[in-house]
């Protein structure tokens, strides 16, 4: 008899939480809302505290290229000088980020007006095709949805709107734009201070970035925003990193090889012309 009390009274607080949830679901009609609720109310997934753009280098990222086909950047005629499009990453101040958070899957019709800016500045590297957060394999931007995009609510509320504001962030900062009038540009003889390279970033968003390097070649460079995206220095202890997570530093003098030929592609001069 008492312990058919007690599940009476736990019964009876409960049912109140759940009418509230579902009278939610009834009048918006949106269980992505619906799963951001209950994500704030039980701690679930707890809310990211900054987003971190990470831009790719093309000209390290594809050194090792082994395997041509359509998807790879690296194998175009005219294969990008400039910085493009890693991903814009939810991020906790302590230096961890969550992962995989509830979200629809990947859905390319989704961003179909979107297409041709991604095809030049959010590029793939690579022919494989990568993991996704529902246990298959997909398009490097499907990736990038779903582990990322995912995590970014209440900002984003949508795919279309995760890749359209990183596209509009990475057009608004624009780092290449920044380090050729610093004089810092694509070339396979040249050696820059990685001082300078953070002075002209600094000086340009009034942020400190992170620097990646794989030898002494920039692969990544990350710049940090608050959720209204304006610039904030990135959280982590040490500015310049080799790793996700700080494991080691980028040497004080850096280069960025060109892909290819060299030159400027067409993708690279209309980015510059667009500034």
């Amino acid at each position: 008899m008492a312990s058919l009390t007690i599940k009476a009274i736990f019964c009876m607080q409960l049912l109140p939480l759940l009418i509230g949830v579902f009278s939610v679901i009834r009048i918006n009609g949106s269980w992505d809302v619906e799963e951001g609720l209950l994500r704030r109310q039980t701690g679930h997934q707890r809310e990211f505290d900054y987003f971190m753009l990470s831009l790719l280098w093309p000209g390290t990222a594809c050194r090792n290229t082994t395997k041509c086909c359509s998807s790879n950047a690296c194998c175009r005629s005219n294969s990008p000088s400039i910085f493009t499009i890693h991903g814009l990453w939810a991020d906790y101040n302590d230096g961890t980020w969550p992962a995989c958070c509830s979200g629809p899957q990947f859905d390319k019709e989704q961003i179909s007006t979107l297409r041709r800016p991604m095809k030049k500045y959010w590029p793939s590297f690579s022919c494989e095709a990568t993991s996704t957060c529902h246990h298959e394999k997909g398009s490097f931007w499907a990736h990038e949805w779903e582990k990322h995009g995912t995590c970014s609510y209440p900002v984003v509320h949508d795919e279309y709107e995760y890749f359209l504001m990183t596209l509009n962030v990475y057009f608004k900062y624009n780092v290449t734009g920044v380090l050729f009038e610093a004089g810092y540009v694509p070339s396979n003889s040249e050696k820059y201070p990685l001082g300078g390279i953070i002075s002209a970033i600094q000086n340009a968003f009034h942020a400190t970035p992170e620097l990646i390097c794989s030898g002494d070649a920039v692969e990544e460079l990350r710049i940090c925003f608050y959720k209204d995206l304006q610039p904030r220095d990135c959280a982590s202890g040490s500015i310049i990193k080799s790793g996700r997570v700080s494991s080691g530093s980028c040497p004080q003098y850096v280069s960025l090889p060109v892909n290819g030929s060299g030159g400027l592609d067409n993708t690279t001069a209309d980015f510059l012309s667009e500034r």
